[in-house]
């Protein structure tokens, strides 16, 4: 009798690569990433600038597009998934419009993907309250704090109820008592939603606090050096972080980084 599971990856990466042709010559931004995502996962990325982290997450929101090898998400091509409303996507900036409010901000890609007002102000009002910003639709961005901006940018990119989120270093800019409150908030949204998240950072810290699954990449060019499955529970409160389990994970995280960079030497 076959026990082996039959569910498919969200997301699946076959010796990946992704060269960039510039007046210099050749980049290799990518090479040989191999990598299975299941559903329901939190999966960072975590490595030096130019590591091509930022890259592999812009190939599965196919911003980007490989030279080689094959990536689907949900069975699919990028290009389908993106079609298909796969997946929010997250950047680094909150990268709202000044001009709208915080409730119009979220509505925009309800109102791109021709939803009927009542259905916006109830994905609005929904999403909202998911991120904790009940009674802040009607305020300017102006009139947030960075964190708050960062949490309503999340609520535009949960509007269309996405099964996959994918977010570039979205609290980088942040200072580290807010950013800790935002990574509690974050973990509380995931179980939540039991969405897949992709989420890229430089953080160790943040990196192993968040995820399920470490994946540790290198420069010049990008490759995955380690994939480290977490032995932390789902439920994280901050002072985990002072356990021997998570500064064990940490210590392989930064093992994997010091090996990517002698690999480079």
């Amino acid at each position: 009798m076959n026990t082996e599971s039959t569910t498919q990856p969200v997301i699946e990466a076959r010796q990946l690569d992704l060269t960039f042709q510039t007046n210099d010559g050749p980049i290799h931004a990518l090479k040989d990433v191999n990598l299975t995502v299941d559903k329901g996962e939190f999966v960072s990325f975590i490595g030096p600038s130019g590591c091509g982290k930022t890259t592999f997450l812009r190939c599965i929101a196919a911003l980007e597009t490989p030279t080689g090898g094959t990536l689907t998400v949900n069975g699919m091509t990028p290009d389908e998934a993106r079609r298909n409303r796969a997946y929010g996507y997250v950047f680094q900036a909150a990268g709202l419009y000044p001009w709208r409010t915080i409730a119009k901000n979220i509505k925009l890609p309800l109102e791109i993907m021709g939803y009927s007002t009542t259905e916006q102000n109830e994905r609005v009002r929904s999403v909202l309250e998911l991120v904790d910003l009940e009674g802040f639709g009607g305020k300017f961005p102006w009139q947030l704090s960075g964190g708050m901006q960062q949490r309503a940018s999340i609520a535009r990119a949960l509007a269309f109820d996405a099964d996959i989120l994918l977010m570039d270093e979205p609290f980088g800019a942040l200072d580290e008592i807010v950013r800790d409150h935002l990574n509690e908030q974050l973990l509380a949204l995931w179980a939540r939603t039991e969405k897949t998240i992709g989420f890229v950072t430089h953080s160790i810290p943040e990196a192993v606090y968040l995820s399920t699954k470490i994946v540790v990449m290198s420069p010049r060019p990008g490759r995955i050096t380690d994939v480290i499955d977490s032995p932390l529970p789902k439920e994280r409160p901050l002072d985990i972080r002072d356990t021997p389990e998570f500064i064990e994970v940490a210590h392989r995280v930064r093992e994997g980084l010091r090996a990517g960079h002698a690999d480079d030497e």
